[in-house]
Parts: C-alpha cells; structure tokens; sequence
C-alpha cells in the first residue's frame, strides 16, 4: 500500500498522550513514511519511537528527537499538542499565557527552521488563541494554520447520536462555530438526525426543548466530562481529528467539518476561530456561516470573548497590537 506523500511530517509534543496516538494513527493511516516525533522532554520520547517500531508498520522510517532545529528541518506538515494539558477543574482559558508563549516560541522556530511548511495543525489550549500566535509569529499564510475546533461538531454528533439512539453516521451536518471552549456557539439548523431536520424534532416529544438545552451543555462541556470520567484530558479524539485534518493537507479526503482558522472579514476581524471551512491539499477555505438570528447572536458573543483573549495577550506582549501584525507576518 502507498503512502500518501513521502513529505516530513512531524509530531510535536509526540512524548505524551495526544502525541503518541497521533503519531501511531499517521502510521496506520500511512499518510508518509517520513515521521518524525519531536518533544523537548526526552523521558517517554524514546519509549514511544520504540512502542511505534514495534508495531512494524511496512516502509516506515520514524524519528525522534528532543532538537527542535533537528524536528523542523525539512518538515513540510506539522501537528503540534505540545502546550500544559487541562486538568480537573481548569477552562481552557487557564493555560492561556503559559500556552500562548509555547505558540509562539513555536511559530519563531517555523520560520527560522521549516519557512517551507504546506500546513501546521495546532491542538494544544485554549487552541484558538495558540493557533492564532502560531500564524502571527511563523509569517506562513492564513490558509496554512489550522486548530481543532472540529472536535466539538464531532460532540454534538455523538450527543444527539445517543439521545435518538441511532448511529453517529446517521447524524449529519452538525457544526459548532467560535471559540473551541464554553463559549463556543451550537447550531441546531444545520443538522439533520437520520434525514429529519433537528428543528422539527426539537421541542417534540422526541427532543424537549429542556433535554436540547441540556445536551448542548454537554457538548460544551464534553472535554470536562473526560477529564471527570478518565482523571485526565482527553487524547484520542484530538488525536484522530487533527490526524484527519492534517491527512486533508497531505492529499487525502477534505475535511469539511468546521475547523478553526484565521478569519478577517467584514463582521469578524483577526481573529482565530471554528468557522464554514473546506480543509484539502490547497489549505483551508472559508464560505459564510449561515444560521438564525438567535444563532448568529451566539456566533457574534463567541467573537467577542475570542477578542477578549487576543487583547489580553496583547496586553501581555506575546503578540503586538493588531495593526502591528504585518510588521511580523506580511501574509496577514
């Protein structure tokens, strides 16, 4: 079986949870021969490059190293988790700064190390204002970057999949726009469960408005919940989905779940967050959200709390004030 392109890619944070599943669903996924682990804390590093030889993946020729000179050398893809995972108790928000400097420590080194890169996925939180820095302090374009907002659209199809006890194929078109936390907005009109539009079956005997209500909490709440359930953040399911994201870059299938990107336009403005996206070799294209009013308005206070974060690293001196933004990224 081929690989899908002999290109670098390389895991960053690949020591710990999310990193080791990401770099062993590469492998099986047989996205490139050339995988390269990367974490600047070498305990674990090596067990996983070992763990990874023993699965004996056919054509494989994995590296690993703590030397991030020695990682982006060459790298064409990116995935990194590399930032403080979320423990009990904790938003996302509460990694802000220390994460934030991680992202863009990150970006310098892109730019001084792999200024060739097609495409970088950014996982670790609170993603959007990582992935934000990232672009920022890298110089790569817009279409470049990318986050993990699409695990909460692949949430709210699980909840609904449970509640109406279908498969979660058989819910489709769901889609959460935003900030990749609490403040996240779920729309109900996209999404159809086993071809019947949610509006219908929301405040029906099917689905009360209480019990809608009830389930979107949990979908925001979803990555608390596995840290309730396991006593730690969840990896598998960002560890696939980025997988899958950053399979779309290298050529697989598009991914069109709402990733999160950076978005300038005439309503939203310099920001990074979930939006409509079509993720394929060429990068990450945008078209416009379409939603109700209420919807929108979930939409517009989900950007207003993104600025929020953006300005408060700002303040912080991680990134310069926005007008000043060409001055480090000329793709801006």
């Amino acid at each position: 079986m081929d690989y899908k392109t002999n290109d670098k890619l390389v895991i960053i944070g690949a020591a710990g949870m999310i990193g080791s599943n990401m770099a062993q669903t590469a492998a099986m996924m047989r996205l490139t021969p050339n995988l390269c682990l990367y974490d600047p804390f070498e305990q674990g590093l090596e067990g996983v490059a070992e763990e990874i030889r023993h699965c004996a993946f056919d054509g494989l020729n994995l590296t690993f190293t703590s030397n991030i000179e020695t990682a982006l050398h060459g790298a064409k893809y990116i995935v990194s988790s590399g930032g403080a995972p979320r423990k009990d108790g904790m938003t996302r928000e509460d990694l802000l700064q220390g994460n934030a400097k991680i992202a863009a420590e990150l970006g310098d080194n892109i730019k001084k190390y792999c200024p060739d890169v097609k495409h970088v996925v950014i996982i670790f939180n609170p993603a959007d204002v990582t992935g934000l820095v990232t672009l920022i302090h890298s110089g790569l374009k817009p279409s470049q970057v990318t986050t993990l907002a699409a695990l909460d659209t692949t949430r709210l199809q699980s909840e609904l999949a449970k509640h109406f006890c279908v498969e979660q194929s058989q819910v489709t078109g769901c889609r959460t726009y935003g900030g990749h936390g609490e403040q996240m907005a779920v729309f109900a009109s996209t999404a159809k469960v086993d071809g019947t539009p949610l509006c219908e079956l929301i405040g029906s005997p099917k689905l009360s408005v209480e019990e809608w209500n009830n389930l979107r909490q949990r979908v925001v709440k979803g990555g608390a919940n596995i840290i309730k359930l396991r006593g730690r953040s969840s990896f598998q399911s960002p560890a696939y989905v980025s997988i899958e994201m950053i399979a779309a870059a290298m050529g697989a299938e598009p991914f069109t779940k709402p990733v999160g990107c950076y978005i300038n336009n005439d309503k939203y403005n310099n920001v990074m967050m979930a939006y409509e996206t079509h993720l394929d070799k060429e990068g990450v294209h945008t078209t416009d959200v379409k939603g109700t009013t209420e919807e929108m308005a979930e939409l517009d206070k989900s950007y207003e709390h993104l600025k929020t974060m953006r300005d408060q690293i700002i303040g912080m001196g991680i990134i310069p004030p926005v007008e000043s933004w060409k001055e480090l990224n000329p793709n801006l």
